[in-house]
């Protein structure tokens, strides 16, 4: 029988970041929680649990993301099922949803979130705010599916998911606050060809050229979907900040304003729709 402690011990990749990958793969294999790999670290592991682990570790060797090996992401406090289909949810975005929280509205307002993909930003708002209208609009089928399966293992069950690209199956709805987290990388970012983002779906990732065209179309048609005094939460690139608070104004928008994520870049831009508009 191989223990623990071997089959950890067989990480060459130096860091913390691969001895947690390799923890929370083994976790996988044995069907248990971390605190489990500490507490018994010379217990034996099954073969089949064995195999299942090297054969995990060596996609992970390839540059398979971990979240893809285990099928679920955690975002704001919730276990999140993804897949190939869907971008894998990052701690950058719950500076989006803690932005969206932040904000005077309804108490039962009309929200819509565009591009939901797993689901991650709608889920986190409906658990915070039950009392919220949610819409959650997704073109992909296939992440729609993933998104619709997370509400439901999320307790968020009353969440309305709609096929297709960006305010067209709303039809003439307005809301009290539109959300988003767009595609804004350009196609020629040499990012593409690193870590995590050479296996997640590029219709995710890629906005043009520039990054910006799917950031133009949400800005563009918003204010045709907003009550006066409505607010847009828009994701963006670390460098986008500048050009986004640009668009909002040219597009009417008022108190304007962009806030920072966890490494101090520009993640999130607001824009208010006029009172009297």
């Amino acid at each position: 029988m191989t223990r623990i402690e071997e089959l950890l011990a067989e990480v060459s990749e130096p860091g913390e970041e691969a001895r947690r990958d390799a923890e929370l793969l083994l976790c996988r294999a044995l069907g248990r929680e971390r605190s489990y790999l500490y507490a018994w670290p010379k217990a034996d592991v099954e073969p089949q649990a064995v195999t299942a682990y090297r054969a995990w570790m060596e996609e992970r060797a390839r540059g398979v993301p971990v979240a893809y090996l285990l099928g679920r992401r955690e975002f704001w406090s919730h276990d999140l099922l993804v897949n190939e289909a869907t971008l894998i949810p990052r701690p950058d975005t719950e500076v989006l949803v803690a932005l969206a929280l932040s904000l005077a509205m309804p108490r039962e307002a009309r929200v819509l979130d565009l591009g939901t993909g797993t689901g991650a930003i709608a889920i986190a708002l409906a658990s915070e705010r039950p009392d919220w209208s949610i819409t959650a609009v997704e073109a992909n089928p296939d992440a729609l599916v993933v998104a619709q399966e997370n509400a439901l293992r999320c307790d968020v069950p009353e969440l309305r998911f709609l096929a297709g690209n960006w305010f067209e199956p709303v039809g003439g709805e307005n809301f009290d606050l539109i959300v988003s987290n767009p595609p804004y990388v350009s196609a020629h970012d040499s990012c593409l060809d690193e870590g995590d983002l050479r296996y997640e779906p590029r219709t995710a990732l890629v906005a043009g050229a520039d990054g910006y065209a799917d950031l133009d179309a949400i800005i563009a048609a918003a204010p045709q979907h907003l009550y006066p005094g409505a607010s847009i939460v828009l994701e963006h690139g670390a460098s986008q900040g500048a050009g986004v608070r640009e668009r909002l104004g040219a597009a009417g928008f008022v108190a304007i304003a962009t806030h920072r994520d966890l490494a101090g870049h520009e993640r999130a831009s607001l824009g208010q729709k006029t009172a009297g508009a």
